[in-house]
């Protein structure tokens, strides 16, 4: 079995989060409970937990001339399905915290990349590499 990673992180809305993760973005459910949901992110098990008070941190760092959240969690798809889940998030009229771009062009880690945040303001990335040797490449 290949590793998977599990990541457990703070809402506002429960109902709010699972329409978003599923409908918007696709992830099946897995357990839940009345304060926690637990998804399936492309493989991955992330959890979404119900806080009384929400943190507001916003910290940034200038990634390739963009203002990159220091807090954000994501996944890397193939090219396809990132195309793909571009242009639902625009279908559906998400916003992008960060425009789809293609980041680093020319350089090692040459990727697509997209920022949004879930109802209760976290911030998510995707991205992708047309060549999957290039995601650790300096």
């Amino acid at each position: 079995m290949r590793p998977r990673f599990h990541l457990a992180f703070p809402v506002a809305d429960l109902e709010a989060t699972r329409a978003f993760y599923v409908d918007v973005l696709g992830a099946g459910i897995g357990r839940s409970a009345e304060r926690w949901i637990d998804f399936d992110f492309w493989g991955h098990q992330i959890s979404a937990h119900l806080v009384d008070d929400a943190e507001d941190a916003v910290a940034t760092n200038p990634v390739d001339g963009e203002q990159v959240p220091a807090r954000h969690f994501g996944v890397i798809l193939a090219w396809d399905d990132w195309h793909a889940l571009r242009d639902r998030l625009r279908d559906r009229g998400i916003a992008f915290l960060i425009e789809p771009q293609i980041r680093f062009v020319g350089e090692p880690g040459e990727q697509a990349t997209l920022f949004v945040r879930d109802p209760s303001g976290n911030a998510l990335e995707f991205k992708s590499f047309q060549d999957d040797a290039a995601v650790f490449a300096r």
